[in-house]
């Protein structure tokens, strides 16, 4: 099964991530690939980039920067393909971004 792994972090607790945490998250990536595991990742540009889009009634609706106002923000993610839910809890915990933040790991929905 696939699990997105969720990457978020506090912009202010982590204004320069530095070359240290490069490479950590390189490794990361080499290890699941070498797993035969990674089916995707990437990470994000920050949130002053965001534009966010709703629709209300007919009317579209796009404004600067993301929708919702929290500290931690979403900074990457990868997709894994795991046995199960404790697998993918065992490779979420050797993402680097959890010692600084929050990893969410959630389910990819197939359908058929």
């Amino acid at each position: 099964m696939q699990y997105m792994m969720l990457i978020y972090t506090d912009p202010a607790k982590t204004p320069d991530i530095g070359a240290k945490m490069n490479d950590a998250y390189l490794q990361f990536t080499k290890m699941v690939k070498e797993a035969g595991i990674l089916r995707g990742g990437e990470a994000l540009r920050p949130t002053t980039t965001a534009t966010s889009v709703r629709v209300r009634g007919e009317k579209v609706e796009t404004m600067d920067g993301p929708f919702a106002e929290t500290r931690e923000t979403l900074g990457g993610y990868y997709i894994l393909d795991c046995t199960d839910l404790d697998e993918a809890l065992k490779y979420a915990a050797m993402i680097p971004g959890a010692k600084l933040g929050t990893i969410e790991v959630r389910p990819v929905a197939t359908f058929n």
